[in-house]
C-alpha cells in the first residue's frame, strides 16, 4: 500500500467507489451557463439519478486532463454532488483518494492563504483566490447515504471549496479579490 492510499481518511473506508457502476462522459458547461449560478438543491443521496450522476462526475473528471473535481452543476444538472480526486496533483499533501460527496458543508476552516485556481468551466482564464488550508467537511456518500466527516489540508482542501462553491452556484471568478487576480490561461503547443 503506497504512503497517498494510507493517508485515506477512516471516514471514506468501506466506501466502494465501483457500487456506483459505469458512468457516461457528460459535456462540461462553461461559463455564463445559468445552472453555474444557481445554487443546486440538496439530494438524496441513495436515489437511483444521484448514483448514476454520480458515476458520471467520476467517468467525465477521469477523461478531462488535469481535472481534480467536476461538481453537477458543471455537467448541466442544478445539485449539492460533485467528485474529486487530487491524487496526482504536484501540489497534493494529503488525499482521501477518489470520492463523491452529496450534500457537503464546510464545517470548519482555518490557515486562509492566496492560490491560483482553474476551472472547466471557465476554460480561458485562472485567479488568485483566498481559501482555507485546512478545512473539515461533512456530506453523504452516494449509494449508501453515510455520513462522514472529512479533514484535510492543502491542495485537497482548495479543491473540496472549490467545488462546494460550484453547487452553491459560485465560480473562483466570483471570489477573487479584483480584476488585477485574474490571468489569461497559458496555453502551450
Amino acid at each position: 500500500m503506497s504512503e497517498q492510499d494510507q493517508r485515506v481518511s477512516a471516514a471514506i473506508e468501506g466506501w466502494d467507489l465501483a457500487s456506483l457502476g459505469e458512468g457516461r462522459v457528460l459535456p462540461v458547461v462553461t461559463a455564463p451557463a445559468p445552472v453555474l449560478s444557481r445554487p443546486g438543491p440538496q439530494v438524496d443521496p441513495t436515489a437511483p439519478e444521484i448514483v448514476a450522476l454520480a458515476a458520471d462526475l467520476v467517468a467525465t473528471m477521469r477523461i478531462s486532463p488535469g481535472c481534480v473535481g467536476l461538481a453537477a452543476p458543471q455537467v448541466g444538472v442544478s445539485a449539492q454532488l460533485f467528485a474529486l480526486d487530487v491524487t496526482t496533483h504536484p501540489k497534493t499533501i494529503t488525499t482521501h483518494g477518489v470520492f463523491v460527496l452529496a450534500n457537503a458543508v464546510i464545517v470548519e476552516a482555518s490557515r486562509w492563504r492566496p492560490g491560483r485556481e482553474g476551472c472547466m468551466s471557465v476554460p480561458d482564464l485562472t485567479g488568485d483566490v483566498k481559501r482555507a488550508g485546512r478545512i473539515v467537511v461533512t456530506g453523504e456518500l452516494p449509494g449508501t447515504g453515510r455520513k462522514v466527516t472529512i479533514t484535510t489540508d492543502a491542495f485537497e482542501a482548495r479543491a473540496l471549496q472549490h467545488e462546494i462553491d460550484h453547487c452553491d452556484g459560485l465560480l473562483f471568478l466570483d471570489k477573487v479579490s479584483g480584476a488585477h487576480a485574474i490571468y489569461q490561461r497559458k496555453t502551450y503547443l
